[in-house]
C-alpha cells in the first residue's frame, strides 16, 4: 500500500519519520483555504483537512493522507499571516493570553475519508517588544498559522500547553497512527 502525503510542510514530514512512516510520494494539495462567513474554528479545520485529501490526485489503493493546523483565539481563525504586519497583530492578540490549536487529520483511500481532530490549550507569556521584534525579524512567522511555530523560537513564549504537543508542530502523533493502522497501513507507533 503507497502513502501518499497530501502537504509540502517539512514539519509534517519529520513528524511522520518519528513514528516510521515515510511516504511515498509528497503531493501537496492546493485549494482555497478561506473560512466560510462565520465559520467556526473546528469545523473548518476538519473542513480543510478533508478538501486537502479530496484534492490530491491518487490512484485507487493508495493512501492520501492530509492535515490542517488551526490556531484559534476564542471564535478567531488566525490563518497564516498575508504579511508582517498581520504577523504582529496575531502574536500581540496571543500575548499573555490562552489560545486553541486544532489540527485536522483526513486519510482518503478511494472515496472513503477518515478524519479526527485534536485540539490543544497553548498559553502565551506576556510579550515584551524587544521579544515581538527579534521573531518578526526572523522571519519564522512566515507560512504559519497564528504566525508562530512551536517547534522554533516561539517555543520560548510558551510555559504551558495541554494536550499534543506533535499536533501544535502539524499532526497530531497518537491519532495520526490510529488512522494509519485502521486502514491497514503498518506503523511502528501502533493504536492509540
Amino acid at each position: 500500500m503507497r502513502l501518499i502525503l497530501g502537504s509540502a510542510s517539512p514539519r509534517r514530514k519529520e513528524l511522520l519519520a518519528q513514528i516510521g512512516v515515510v511516504p511515498d510520494a509528497v503531493r501537496p494539495a492546493d485549494i482555497d483555504e478561506t473560512p466560510a462567513k462565520g465559520e467556526l474554528p473546528r469545523p473548518y479545520c476538519a473542513r480543510m483537512a478533508i478538501e486537502k485529501a479530496r484534492a490530491v490526485q491518487a490512484a485507487p489503493d493508495e493512501l492520501v493522507l492530509c492535515a490542517d493546523t488551526t490556531v484559534a483565539l476564542g471564535r478567531r481563525i488566525l490563518g497564516k499571516p498575508a504579511d508582517v504586519g498581520e504577523a504582529a497583530q496575531f502574536l500581540l492578540a496571543l500575548s499573555g493570553r490562552r489560545h486553541r490549536v486544532i489540527t485536522a487529520v483526513a486519510l482518503r483511500l478511494g472515496e472513503r475519508v477518515w478524519e479526527r481532530d485534536v485540539v490543544t490549550a497553548v498559553k502565551f507569556k506576556r510579550l515584551s517588544d524587544e521579544e515581538l521584534n527579534a521573531y518578526l525579524a526572523s522571519n519564522e512567522w512566515h507560512g504559519k498559522a497564528g504566525g508562530y511555530g512551536i517547534q522554533g523560537m516561539a517555543g520560548a513564549f510558551v510555559p504551558w500547553i495541554s494536550g499534543s504537543f506533535s499536533a501544535v508542530v502539524g499532526l497530531p502523533l497518537a491519532e495520526t497512527a490510529a488512522l494509519l493502522s485502521g486502514a491497514g497501513y503498518p506503523v511502528h507507533g501502533g493504536q492509540a
